[in-house]
């Protein structure tokens, strides 16, 4: 048991304490929620930051990529998550097209999720492109989380998803697009799908701009997975950069059964499970 856990009640996490963590070379524990249950259960385990993810589109809502979410589903699962947060500092994405138009309509869509949510943060996808908008963004008081790398909404213009900054030219635009974000204000990055040893180069680069790894190697300031596949909830294709800490498929799937077989014999509910009715009630019914 972790003693110290247990009896010393974390503090609220704030952008200053993840760049704080970033000066001392404290690693940053950031993992996916999409609703009060699970930000319940992370906020207990002690996680530093929740990203209430685009990728809701994938493993709750059943898209095949992030594309068809919108700003309401954002909003919808960001309250959500909200009402079981305790400490973590949560950051909601900015779905596609919410941002990509223009300055204007990114300023509003950012400031609804802040305002109607509660959240701290957004995150956003792109390089240099973004880096106005991020200027913007966090001018206007909103903080930035930015993602580099493999991003997902842009998928079909990268060709699907793969391993990105492998060439010259390509490791040389994503070192110089997190060194533009962060010049813009973002105080951290997430790196997809980026070579380990171009992450810890990127990530000893930047003076202030923490970077969140996934598929990027133990070199970045932190690291995020989705908590489906951190959890094991689902079967089916696992990227190379997920380690399973659970197999929570089988236990529902022998949990489910062993259900039905209970109903099917009537030995569910047990007595311990039902409640009582005096006997003169009964006697006087007609």
């Amino acid at each position: 048991m972790n003693t110290e856990t247990n009896l010393t009640p974390k503090k609220p996490v704030t952008i200053t304490t993840i760049k704080d963590m970033k000066q001392k070379g404290e690693p940053i524990t950031m993992i996916t929620a999409y609703d009060v249950a699970m930000a319940h259960n992370v906020n207990e385990a002690g996680i530093d930051m929740i990203l209430v993810g685009d990728s809701l589109g994938n493993v709750i809502l059943g898209y095949p990529s992030t594309i068809p979410v919108t700003m309401d589903d954002m909003v919808h699962h960001t309250k959500a998550v909200m009402r079981g947060n305790s400490t973590a500092l949560v950051v909601a994405d900015m779905p596609f097209m919410s941002y990509q138009a223009n300055i204007t309509d990114a300023l509003y869509n950012a400031g609804r999720l802040l305002k109607e949510t509660g959240c701290t943060a957004v995150k956003l996808e792109g390089g240099q492109e973004v880096c106005e908008l991020v200027h913007k963004l966090t001018t206007a008081g909103i903080p930035v989380v930015a993602h580099i790398g493999l991003t997902p909404q842009s998928v079909n213009q990268l060709g699907g998803f793969k391993v990105q900054g492998k060439e010259v030219a390509a490791a040389q635009q994503l070192l110089a697009d997190a060194k533009a974000l962060e010049a813009a204000g973002a105080f951290a990055c997430v790196l997809e799908c980026v070579p380990a040893a171009l992450a810890t180069k990127i990530t000893a680069e930047l003076t202030t701009m923490a970077t969140i790894g996934i598929g990027a190697g133990n070199g970045c300031d932190g690291q995020v997975l989705v908590c489906n596949d951190l959890l094991g909830v689902s079967t089916g294709f696992t990227p190379k950069f997920v380690k399973r800490y659970a197999n929570v498929h089988d236990i529902t799937i022998n949990a489910v059964k062993d259900y039905i077989k209970d109903v099917k014999e009537r030995s569910f509910p047990a007595p311990e499970h039902t409640f009582k009715i005096d006997d003169s009630v009964l006697e006087k019914l007609y």
